[in-house]
C-alpha cells in the first residue's frame, strides 16, 4: 500500500473526532427524547397499589357560589389529569339552558363556555354526576356541583333524607348501588319518565342524600336504581321510590324516606314463544296476568282439546297440544282486562311429535320423614295407578303407603309412608303406570333410597299480636339472611300459626300486609302513585330444637305512611 501523507492524516483525525462528537450527541438526543416521554407519559407506574382516590378541586375561576355572575367561561382545575364519561348523561345544567353549555377537558381542568342567554335573578347548578374521572384509573368525582346566581342572592335550600330497599326493609350499599334521587317542579312534572331530570344527586354508601342550592318551589321526589343512568324512569327492571304527597319548599328539609321497589310492567309484550316436539307450545309474558286465560284460534278443533297451564306467577303459560297436525297454531291470550296478545307459532318443517311420560322423583338416595317423595312427569296426568306403584322395604313389598294428587299442582302426586331408619327402600314404577291426557304412558323407572337420618324436628306455635283482624297478612317463613322462603300461607283470623315437625335451625319471620287479598307482596306503582304493601321483619331468629314444642309470641309493628 502506498504511504499516506500529512494532509490526508490530518484529515483523517479531524474526521474521528467529529464522528464522536455526533455520535454524543446522538445518545444525548434519545436520552432527553426518552426522559420527555416518561415525563409526558400519564400512565399509573406498574406495581404499586392501584388508585383508587377520585381527583381533588384545586381552583374554581370564578369562584364556586359566586353571585352577580356575568362570566361566559368557568375553569375547574384538578390536581390530576381528567377526563369526562358519559357526558350527556352525566353533566346537567339546572335550570336548562335554552343553548347548551360547552364542556372541554384540556390537561388538568375542565372548561365550561356558557350561552349568553343567561336568565336574571337565577341561581345555576352545574352538576357534574359521575361523569368526570381521573385520567388512569376512571374514579369519578361524585356530586360535585358548581353554582353561580346572575342575581345578588343564591338558592340555599336544602332536601335530605334516606332510602331504603322496600323489600327488604334495609340499605345494602353492596345491592343497592346507582340510585340518583331526582327533583322535578311540578310544573314540569310531565317531563317524568321521558325526559332526564336536571335536579339530582346520588345516594351515598350510607343510604343518605342532599339535594341543595334549591329555590323556593312544588317538588316531586323519586328515587331510580338506574339500569342505563339516564336519570329517567324508563325501564321495567328499574326500581323506584317516591313520595305520593309533593314537597312545598319553603325552609330546609329534612327526614324525607323514599323507598325502592321493581314496579308493575305497564305495557304487555310476549318475550318467548316456542313450539317442542313433545307437542307442548311456550308462551312467556313480561308481565304478571290476573286472571290470564288462552284459547286456540287455529286450528280452531284444538280449541278444547289443548290444556293450558299457566305458571304459578301468572308469567307464562305451557299449552299442551294434542298432535302436531298443522302448519302453525294461533293462540288468543287474555286477562281480567281483555284481549292482550293474538300469537301464531310457526311449526318446524322437520318437528315430529315425539312425547314421553317420564317420571320425576323429589329425591335421589335419601328420603325426608316429613316432606315425603313428590312424583311429578312434567306434563298433565290424568291418574297414576297404585297397583302398579311398588313399594319394598328391606326386600318386603310395602302396599300401605299414601298415593296422593296435589292439591294445588294437577301434574303432582305425593307418596307418603312411615319411613323408618336404617331401612333400605325400593321405589317401581312399572310401565303404565302414569298415564297422561293424550294416552301417553311411562316407562319403567326405579330408584332406591334410605332415610335421612341427619335431620332432627322440632314444633314451635307462633302467636302474632298487634294486627287487624278484619286485614289479610302473609306469613313467611324465612332464613336469618333474608333470602330464603320455606313457607309462605296466609295467617288464620285468630292469628295463629303452627309449624309441626319442622327440621330444626335457625329461622325469622316477614310479615306482608295484603292489603288486596291476592296472598303475595305488591310493589309500588309510581304511575298510579300507590304505595307497596307495608312489610314487618323480626329483628331476630329463633330456633326449632328438635324433638320440642315451642311456642312464640311475636308483638308486629307495621311502618306506614
Amino acid at each position: 500500500m502506498g504511504s499516506i501523507s500529512k494532509n490526508n492524516k490530518s484529515v483523517l483525525k479531524r474526521l474521528k473526532i467529529a464522528l464522536k462528537q455526533n455520535i454524543y450527541l446522538l445518545l444525548l438526543a434519545i436520552v432527553i427524547t426518552t426522559a420527555f416521554q416518561q415525563c409526558a407519559n400519564m400512565s399509573r407506574p406498574t406495581g404499586g397499589p392501584k388508585d383508587s382516590i377520585p381527583p381533588s378541586v384545586v381552583s374554581e375561576l370564578p369562584a364556586n357560589f359566586s353571585t352577580n355572575f356575568t362570566e361566559r367561561k368557568i375553569q375547574i382545575t384538578f390536581d390530576e389529569f381528567v377526563k369526562t364519561t358519559n357526558q350527556q348523561k352525566e353533566f346537567s345544567v339546572s335550570p336548562d339552558m335554552d343553548i347548551p353549555a360547552i364542556f372541554k377537558i384540556r390537561k388538568r381542568t375542565l372548561h365550561i363556555e356558557l350561552p349568553d342567554s343567561l336568565e336574571v335573578n337565577t341561581t345555576y347548578t352545574i352538576n357534574l354526576g359521575k361523569g368526570l374521572v381521573d385520567f388512569n384509573e376512571g374514579n369519578p368525582i361524585l356530586n360535585y356541583t358548581y353554582v353561580f346566581s346572575t342575581g345578588p342572592e343564591l338558592d340555599s335550600l336544602s332536601i335530605e333524607g334516606s332510602v331504603s330497599n322496600g323489600f327488604t326493609q334495609d340499605f345494602d350499599p353492596e345491592k343497592d348501588k346507582d340510585i340518583n334521587v331526582i327533583l322535578i317542579p311540578t310544573s314540569r312534572d310531565s317531563i317524568f319518565g321521558k325526559k332526564k331530570a336536571s335536579i339530582f344527586t346520588t345516594v351515598d354508601t350510607s343510604g343518605t342524600f342532599r339535594l341543595q342550592n334549591l329555590k323556593e318551589d312544588t317538588y316531586r321526589i323519586y328515587a331510580i336504581q338506574e339500569q342505563n343512568n339516564d336519570r329517567t324512569y324508563n325501564s321495567p327492571d328499574e326500581w323506584i321510590g317516591f313520595l305520593q304527597d309533593s314537597i312545598v319548599l319553603r325552609r330546609d328539609t329534612a327526614g324525607i324516606h323514599l323507598e325502592l321497589s321493581k314496579g308493575p310492567v305497564r305495557n304487555f309484550r310476549m318475550l318467548e314463544r316456542k313450539l317442542e316436539s313433545s307437542g307442548m307450545a311456550l308462551l312467556v309474558f313480561n308481565k304478571i296476568l290476573e286472571q290470564p286465560t288462552l284459547r286456540i284460534l287455529d286450528p280452531v278443533v284444538m280449541n278444547g282439546q289443548a290444556i293450558p297451564r299457566f305458571a304459578p306467577t301468572n308469567d307464562s303459560v305451557r299449552v299442551y297440544l294434542p298432535n302436531l297436525d298443522f302448519d302453525s297454531v294461533k293462540f288468543e291470550l287474555s286477562d281480567i282486562t281483555g284481549v292482550l296478545d293474538t300469537s301464531v307459532i310457526r311449526k318446524p318443517r322437520n318437528l315430529k311429535l315425539d312425547r314421553a311420560v317420564t317420571p320425576r322423583f323429589s329425591i335421589t338416595n335419601k328420603v325426608d320423614r316429613v316432606k315425603h317423595i313428590q312424583l311429578s312427569a312434567g306434563t298433565p296426568l290424568q291418574q297414576v295407578d297404585k297397583s302398579k306403584v311398588i313399594l319394598v322395604e328391606d326386600s318386603i313389598p310395602r302396599r300401605n303407603f299414601q298415593l296422593q294428587a296435589d292439591s294445588i299442582n294437577p301434574e303432582m302426586y305425593h307418596i307418603r309412608f312411615n319411613w323408618r331408619p336404617k331401612r333400605n327402600y325400593e321405589l317401581t314404577l312399572e310401565e303404565g303406570a302414569m298415564q297422561g291426557y293424550f294416552e301417553e304412558v311411562n316407562k319403567e323407572e326405579k330408584i332406591q333410597f334410605t332415610m335421612n337420618e341427619a335431620e332432627s324436628y322440632g314444633d314451635i306455635a307462633l302467636t302474632f299480636n298487634g294486627l287487624d283482624t278484619a286485614q289479610q297478612y302473609v306469613i313467611e317463613l324465612i332464613s336469618e339472611n333474608k333470602e330464603k322462603v320455606f313457607e309462605s300461607q296466609i295467617l288464620p283470623t285468630n292469628h295463629q300459626l303452627a309449624y309441626r315437625k319442622y327440621p330444626t335451625g335457625k329461622y325469622s319471620i316477614r310479615v306482608i300486609w295484603d292489603r288486596n287479598r291476592n296472598g303475595k307482596w305488591d310493589p309500588a306503582d309510581v304511575w298510579t302513585m300507590t304505595y307497596q304493601e307495608p312489610i314487618w321483619y323480626l329483628d331476630r331468629t329463633f330456633t326449632i330444637r328438635a324433638n320440642w314444642e315451642q311456642n312464640e309470641t311475636i308483638d308486629v309493628r307495621f311502618n306506614t305512611r
